[in-house]
């Protein structure tokens, strides 16, 4: 039996490509886009914000995504270094920088052909996204991808032992640290909660309450943007900080509410930042961070100082694996009142 090669429908089709690092999804937009005006990366973001956003819907809610999807577009840059541009986007918005995603797509440029002569063991590939240019490496032998780490752009801990006043909480101390995007660092233990064992929604919960305190009572800022000048989310840890060769775990609710199945590529960037800071751990000493949603693992290391401004930042290595998990186009039809997207929270 034949089938057509698609359904009924009016406009563009979208055509995308499904992978995971983690656990944590990835949508691969591979066409169906407008054209992506701006002249530089983050005038591009501003410009799918304020004139594409609906297609963000379309691809991230349902019927076509879920609450927890999570999306790259890929852009031309502006940097003659950068190998491909990248916007990311999720169930909120667009975000600056996105591990899992980096991940992800250093095998994609590879096996698709984005990198013309690969190399072994390993290829770079240099990606430009919205916080600066990431590179990334990724294992490459007689024709086959595998893992891929990546060196951060400059991560440092913004501000130590803040208090603020969480409702139903009282008053909680947390960091604040940025490793390509900002994110407030609290203990699940504060809440009485295993970050390991407690159930998501409490999980989210607790760190969806900090996040709202961190952003209404703390002035944020970045020496670089403003557009880099905001809180992603809240990571909560099982308070292990000092350096061990036992994995460390911890989960990331981000943007609205969104809970990331991965260790978090750049939470784990801001988190070494973080313990490098408070001298808990040395450079090239490898920590592995678990995620306490699917105990998935990525490595991570401070491999060099450098600055931010007036900031003591160090680059940080994280590795990890990526997988594929399919190939989609999308459709809509003009009479389909739901078209254009929609979440269950």
């Amino acid at each position: 039996m034949e089938f057509p090669k698609l359904p009924p429908h009016s406009g563009s089709v979208l055509s995308v490509l499904d992978m995971h690092t983690g656990g944590e999804p990835l949508r691969i937009i591979l066409s169906g886009y407008p054209e992506v005006k701006g002249d530089t990366i983050l005038a591009k973001r501003r410009y799918v914000r304020e004139q594409l956003d609906h297609l963000r819907k379309v691809l991230m809610f349902e019927p076509r995504g879920h609450y927890e999807m999570y999306g790259a577009l890929l852009v031309r840059s502006e940097l003659a270094e950068a190998d491909l541009g990248v916007l990311f986007m999720h169930n909120e918005g667009y975000s600056t920088m996105c591990g899992h995603a980096v991940i992800a797509l250093g095998r994609f440029a590879v096996d698709y052909g984005l990198i013309k002569a690969p190399t072994s063991p390993e290829t770079q590939i240099n990606i430009h996204c919205p916080c600066g240019l990431v590179k990334a490496f990724t294992q490459y032998s007689n024709g086959k991808t595998g893992a891929v780490r990546f060196h951060s752009v400059p991560a440092f801990a913004f501000a130590t032992d803040v208090s603020v006043s969480v409702p139903g909480y009282g008053s909680i101390t947390v960091d604040i640290s940025y490793g390509g995007a900002l994110y407030a660092f609290v203990s699940s233990e504060k809440f009485g909660l295993d970050v390991n064992k407690a159930k998501t929604r409490d999980l989210v919960d607790a760190a969806t309450a900090v996040s709202d305190a961190v952003k209404s009572q703390v002035k944020l800022y970045h020496p670089v943007s403003e557009d880099l000048a905001f809180l992603y989310g809240t990571i909560l840890t099982d308070g292990k900080d000092a350096f061990s060769e036992e994995p460390t775990a911890n989960v990331c609710v981000f943007a609205d509410a969104q809970v990331d199945r991965s260790p978090t590529g750049s939470g784990v960037t801001a988190r070494i930042a973080l313990q490098y800071h408070k001298g808990l751990i040395g450079l090239n000493q490898t920590r592995s961070f678990k995620s306490g949603a699917t105990g998935s693992v990525f490595t991570g290391k401070a491999i060099e100082e450098t600055a931010c401004g007036d900031f003591r930042a160090v680059v940080v290595e994280v590795t990890g694996h990526a997988h594929y998990s399919g190939v989609a186009s999308f459709t809509q039809e003009s009479d389909d009142p739901l078209r254009g997207g929609f979440l269950l929270r």
